[in-house]
């Protein structure tokens, strides 16, 4: 009896010694323990090591019909989130849709890496805040503005926060080795898509952003708590860098397969 006891008396003291801030959001709790905690989704002896967080459902879409393998599933009131396998070039591929926004995202990346991968890559587009930026164009985040709260639930509070470093010279590698034409810049993640205002891309792109999205930064804070590897490659889809927004029909544009091959690519090259 005297090992539950003291797991009790350690759980006492870390509750005692988180205080009551100004902001709720940031009360960090560095217990790595929570209640319902992502490791009840037992490790899988057999499930890909390394997996590509894909936001292209026509992509996924595309991959099943030519042979995909489902080998998990999630379930909730958002509906059915299955995990696919995928083979290329004789390596095994996770791969699945994290669906939209931070915690969205954040629960398919921590339920795969409680199944056991360990080496990630995520595929999706962005805003740019810069019309010049051709749609489809590639571009891989060097850092994140971490304006979603997500990530305040996993490391403390900064201003920016980067992907895994090896993740990413693996990237870049594998763009320049296929001859692609990238930019390596930061991206704001917000949680507000309809409080993207004017006022705030000024701001944003003074301080260098040149992309937003809503997941980035929390999937770095998350993959960086859980000491997975994890990177990101996007491609320019709408445009808030004009007079108007424009939407540049960019969920049509044929740059998605090509993106997430190189994430494929770049996955299985880590």
């Amino acid at each position: 009896m005297s090992k539950p006891r003291r797991t009790s008396e350690r759980t006492a003291t870390k509750a005692r010694s988180l205080q009551r801030g100004t902001i709720p959001l940031l009360e960090l709790d560095s217990d790595p323990r929570a209640i319902i905690d992502p490791t009840r989704h037992k490790r899988l002896t057999n499930f890909p090591k390394r997996c590509v967080l894909c936001f292209f459902q026509d992509v996924i879409d595309d991959l099943v019909r030519n042979g995909a393998r489902e080998i998990d599933r999630a379930e909730s009131e958002g509906g059915q989130h299955p995990v696919y396998e995928v083979e290329i070039d004789g390596q095994r591929l996770a791969v699945a849709h994290p669906r939209v926004g931070a915690p969205n995202a954040v629960g398919m990346l921590e339920r795969c890496v409680a199944r056991g991968s360990r080496k990630f890559v995520v595929c999706g587009g962005a805003g740019v805040l810069h019309d010049q930026v051709a749609v489809g164009h590639v571009i891989v985040p060097s850092s994140a503005v971490r304006d979603e709260g997500t990530s305040y639930h996993y490391l403390p509070p900064t201003r920016e926060i980067g992907p895994h470093p090896h993740a990413l010279r693996t990237i870049q590698s594998v763009l320049r080795r296929n001859g692609v034409d990238y930019i390596e810049a930061k991206t704001w993640t917000t949680d507000a898509f309809y409080r993207e205002t004017r006022g705030k891309v000024r701001m944003r792109r003074a301080e260098g952003c040149l992309t937003v999205e809503m997941e980035a930064s929390a999937l770095f804070a998350v993959a960086k708590f859980r000491r997975v590897m994890l990177a990101q490659i996007l491609y320019a889809g709408d445009s808030l860098g004009g007079r108007r927004w424009d939407h540049r029909n960019w969920m049509r544009h044929q740059a998605r397969e090509l993106v997430f091959r190189l994430a494929a690519e770049s996955c299985l090259t880590m």
